[in-house]
């Protein structure tokens, strides 16, 4: 049967437009540079409310409308946190997903600029550049998306909103609530100041506010009718303190005193400490933290107060996927790194006239750094996640080079384009990855494969926060 010419004219304009429909990883790259500025408001506006673990109302809520707008459905509120979300789109197999963190730290505050000057004293700055990571994860998510609808393919993208992850935990309760069962691996980013995989694990961390309970009196008139919750405080603290001999010498102990009384002339009746215990190995650690737990009981006991302790986190050292390392940084070589434009530069060399040390070459930026492996010395959330689903999560040079985390300088940097441009390079280092997951089922199944071997038989994830409440005024 022929085909008159008008009806092959419109196959051949059907398939054209079938055809412009489609996208590549060139398209995705240039959808989200297209969208740079707006997503660059994102994170400033974030940057700006650097509203601390489990209070981010403000972030969380900015995020989630970015993700609705795109077309994702958005659940709030999930793990019985006000500030946690997901955001899904698609359905059936394989479920990837995308996590995005938006906590700021406590007394971190900074102007964008190469002098230490804080906006608000004893205010809150995105020290560890949390504001860029949640805008990168969401600008990834909605380009995998368009990428997934326009070339009509299936699967389940999942956008996971995590506070808190300093200190409190949040992947814990949403792991706890079951919201990672089904996921078949889970791509991340965090700020820093190379462009990189990461294949190096971390410190397993457990954190708590031990509180001593006694007895008021006048310090001078009646101190035999008080018990002082300090002295609580303080016996607990000499006898940690003399356990640093005894315990390996990689595990890290840190703790400070949030409430020590009001005025000296007051026997005080609360006191409180506030304590980080870390290791390479959770079980190594589970013993440190009882043993910190002892202490505090006999402190208690030798002065005559009480002690509760509230566990306000528990995390896992981050378990590597080395297929899954290699893959990403395939994908973050062709996303390349950044140039300084003569202002970067300027204020990158105020910058690091604050720093110390050997530093790294000024323009690390615009490198793509080959994965190192090892054990890092911080401590997150990311590691359970990591332990119940295949992860990977790359670094992105949004701080000047040699900076620290947690410092004014990243605050700084974080708040100005410099920031905004190793967002970009996170962001389109995410897409790829993601798509190259969603494109190739062999991917998955080797990463599950060193994934089990790497658990060992018979593993089981166990955590301290198993029956308890989100610690939700951890900073408060």
């Amino acid at each position: 049967m022929k085909r008159t010419m008008a009806a092959l004219l419109t196959l051949a304009l059907s398939a054209a437009s079938a055809s412009a429909q489609t996208m590549d990883a060139n398209a995705v790259l240039a959808s989200i540079d297209q969208k740079a500025a707006t997503y660059r408001n994102v994170a400033m506006q974030i940057w700006s409310w650097a509203e601390v673990g489990y209070q981010e109302a403000k972030s969380s809520a900015l995020l989630q409308e970015q993700l609705k707008a795109a077309g994702f459905t958005v659940t709030a509120g999930v793990a019985e946190i006000p500030t946690a979300f997901t955001a899904t789109w698609g359905s059936g197999k394989p479920v990837i997903g995308i996590i995005g963190e938006f906590d700021a730290l406590p007394g971190l505050s900074q102007a964008a600029e190469a002098d230490r000057r804080a906006l608000v004293p004893e205010g809150a700055g995105h020290g560890c550049g949390h504001h860029l990571f949640g805008t990168a994860a969401t600008a990834s998510a909605i380009a995998v998306k368009e990428w997934l609808v326009a070339n009509k393919r299936s699967g389940t993208l999942r956008f996971y909103g995590t506070p808190a992850e300093e200190g409190g935990a949040g992947k814990v309760y949403m792991l706890r609530a079951g919201l990672f069962d089904d996921v078949d691996a889970v791509v991340t980013m965090h700020p820093g100041d190379r462009n990189a995989s990461s294949a190096s694990s971390t410190l397993a961390n457990i954190t708590g506010k031990f509180r001593f309970r006694g007895i008021s009196a006048h310090a001078s008139t009646a101190p035999d009718r008080g018990r002082s919750a300090l002295d609580g405080v303080e016996a607990m603290n000499a006898m940690v303190n003399l356990m640093r001999e005894h315990v390996p010498s990689d595990a890290r102990i840190h703790y400070v005193i949030t409430n020590g009384g009001r005025a000296p002339n007051v026997v005080p009746d609360f006191a409180e400490a506030y304590y980080y215990a870390r290791h390479n190995d959770m079980r190594v650690l589970e013993g440190i933290w009882e043993r910190i737990t002892n202490a505090a009981r006999g402190a208690a006991l030798g002065t005559g107060t009480t002690m509760e302790l509230e566990l306000t986190g528990a995390v896992w050292n981050v378990l590597p996927n080395s297929y899954l390392v290699g893959l990403m940084q395939q994908n973050l070589r062709k996303v390349g790194g950044y140039e300084y434009t003569p202002a970067e530069r300027q204020f990158a060399e105020g910058i690091r006239k604050s720093l110390e040390g050997e530093l790294p070459p000024i323009d690390s930026a615009n490198s793509v750094f080959a994965p190192e492996d090892g054990i890092g010395s911080a401590s997150t959330d990311l590691g359970d996640v990591s332990w119940r689903v295949p992860t990977v999560q790359l670094t992105a040079a949004t701080w000047v080079p040699g900076t620290p985390a947690h410092s004014w300088q990243a605050v700084a940097a974080g708040g100005m384009s410099i920031g905004a441009k190793g967002m970009m390079v996170a962001a389109k280092g995410m897409a790829l990855m993601a798509m190259d997951l969603f494109s190739d089922p062999a991917h998955i199944a080797k990463a599950r494969e060193e994934f089990e071997k790497r658990r060992g038989p018979n593993f089981k994830y166990t955590t301290r926060l198993a029956d308890r409440k989100p610690a939700l005024d951890y900073r408060k």
